[in-house]
């Protein structure tokens, strides 16, 4: 049979809705975007490789089910997987199946050798008919479905499966070829930060093949009810203002929190997320406000140039002639352009102990209290310290506070190549008992409570002050374990959190007088993407460093 595959299942199919009635299966306004994904993915003669993050109740698990029947009862020799997170599921993902078929007009109906619990075979005893068949199955173990090959997968709620879910769909994975005619379909509600947000955000950096796709709640047409008058709090006016969401959405959205969520609004946020960061809320208490986040992630612009310093080093150890060259990628992210005579402070986090080996830092307006750029890169000691130092020249001689809880190779090396404003702690000589100065910050029982306390105040007050997605992403998997210390949720990173914390910190430090005539407009510097500009160059009047930006 040769036919369109949205008009076979618009045509043919039955579904059965939530009032138990059986229906005919149409698309509506999120089936039809994933449609439209596969129907493109087909269309470039790709193999269908797609990870779905979905809220409750869109029907994707419905679509693709359809489509894959279609895809099974339509040709010869198709082997179609379905495999869920409990035998429950499995169970209704397969009644679908039989409906499907149960409801097919007589005429286009193949024969059925066998439908046993969880199979369906389409052929006759002498093997003239399709010879396909779709079977389903319950995720647990490594070897679930490895011992057959399949066209087509249909992997649902993977964010829920039992045991190692790596490992099993690394060995799923084996059993489909690479082919245009074949397809695997993720789909998942979120379960906080494991592994199928790794496989999610893999494919939204493009690591690997699969396409991802969200569809917030709000693209369902039927989450809508009569608006009743109430007056909108911050976050309801943040979601007119940002996603275009109705007053009629919003008061279906009170409805269900009120009552299909028990009242909890971080509940709702899983079950029903908006954008695909709210989706995946931390399955620990979350240290910092969650709310404010969320709000502050879909306000923030991208920053207003990317790049790093090139620069001449001399056998002197010192460092002339540094230039920001702008990159599309560039490792350094500036949000705001240095002003004159303004004081700012450069925080640095490093450790490799909890095994990312990336090295922060960020730059810090000590007037407004702003972060006004970022640096995140994996680099050797020495590329790094060179880096900041060109940061903290460019940024009017920042007062630089890096953390030295690992290697002190950064703080000396600083003082070695002649950078005259570092952060200076005090310490008790164990000998002597008199307190000496030390350069860097040290991390301790004592400072790491503190400036998290303080970051946290932030977060709740002026969460304004951060213009960074990557830092307030992190914030969302920095919990409170199980006997109440904040860290990194296991599998995750804090090096964002903990830099952002010590620059925080070290701002009482810099002491500084406005001068009069002090203004907080930015320098007039022109940043053009890959074009050497030889004609831009800036004398810093306060501190004699020569800048120049190309």
């Amino acid at each position: 049979m040769n036919i369109n595959t949205k008009k076979y299942i618009e045509e043919y199919l039955k579904i059965r809705d939530k009032k138990s009635q059986i229906i005919d299966f149409k698309l509506n306004t999120p089936q039809q975007k994933l449609y439209n994904v596969i129907k493109e993915q087909k269309k470039q003669g790709k193999p269908v490789r797609i990870i779905i993050l979905k809220a409750r109740q869109m029907g994707f698990s419905t679509l693709t089910e359809g489509i894959l029947f279609k895809e099974t009862v339509t040709k010869k020799n198709i082997n179609t997987g379905i495999i869920t997170h409990i035998e429950e599921a499995t169970t209704n993902l397969f009644n679908m199946s039989k409906l499907f078929y149960n409801e097919l007009p007589e005429a286009i109906k193949p024969k059925i050798l066998n439908s046993n619990a969880k199979e369906l075979i389409f052929n006759t005893k002498d093997n003239k008919g399709l010879n396909s068949k779709i079977r389903c199955m319950t995720a647990g173990s490594v070897g679930v479905g490895r011992s057959a090959t399949y066209n087509n997968l249909h992997l649902s709620e993977l964010a829920f499966w039992q045991g190692d879910k790596k490992a099993i769909l690394t060995g799923l994975m084996q059993t489909v070829p690479n082919t245009p005619n074949t397809m695997i379909i993720i789909e998942s509600t979120a379960n906080g930060y494991e592994y199928y947000k790794e496989l999610y955000d893999g494919a939204v950096n493009g690591t690997n093949d699969f396409i991802p796709v969200f569809i917030g709640w709000n693209e369902l047409p039927e989450y809508s009810m009569k608006y009743t008058g109430f007056k909108l709090n911050k976050e309801e006016q943040s979601l007119v203002d940002n996603f275009g969401v109705t007053l009629d959405q919003l008061e279906w959205r009170r409805w269900c929190i009120r009552n299909n969520c028990g009242g909890d609004i971080e509940q709702f946020h899983q079950e029903y997320p908006i954008t695909p960061e709210q989706a995946f809320i931390s399955t620990g208490k979350c240290y910092f406000n969650k709310e404010n986040i969320f709000n502050r992630i879909n306000e923030v612009k991208e920053p207003i140039i990317k790049g790093s310093f090139i620069y001449t080093y001399s056998d002197n150890r010192r460092i002339t002639d540094y230039k920001f060259q702008t990159e599309d990628n560039g490792f350094i992210q500036i949000y705001e352009q240095p002003k004159p005579r303004v004081p700012y402070v450069i925080g640095r986090r490093y450790s490799s102990e909890n095994g990312s080996d990336m090295f922060t830092a960020f730059v810090i307006d000590n007037i407004t209290g702003k972060v006004v750029a970022k640096l995140w890169q994996e680099f050797d000691e020495v590329e790094y310290t060179r880096q900041v130092y060109c940061l903290g020249k460019f940024y009017n001689n920042a007062l630089i506070g890096l953390e030295c809880n690992f290697s002190t190779y950064p703080v000396n090396e600083l003082e070695g190549l002649g950078y005259d404003n570092q952060y200076i702690r005090q310490v008790e000589d164990s000998y002597t008992h008199k307190m000496e100065k030390k350069l860097g910050f040290r991390t301790t029982s004592t400072s790491r409570p503190r400036i998290l306390a303080q970051l946290q105040t932030i977060v709740l007050e002026e969460i304004d002050k951060i213009p960074d997605k990557d830092t307030l992403k992190e914030m969302l998997t920095f919990i409170k374990n199980e006997k109440g210390r904040p860290e990194a949720q296991e599998g995750y990173h804090d090096d964002l959190v903990m830099g952002l914390a010590i620059a925080y910190d070290i701002r009482e430090q810099q002491t500084f007088n406005l001068l009069e005539g002090h203004t907080s407009q930015p320098r007039e510097l022109s940043f053009e993407p890959f074009k050497i500009r030889s004609d831009v160059s800036i004398r810093d009047d306060d501190f004699g460093s020569k800048i120049e930006v190309i």
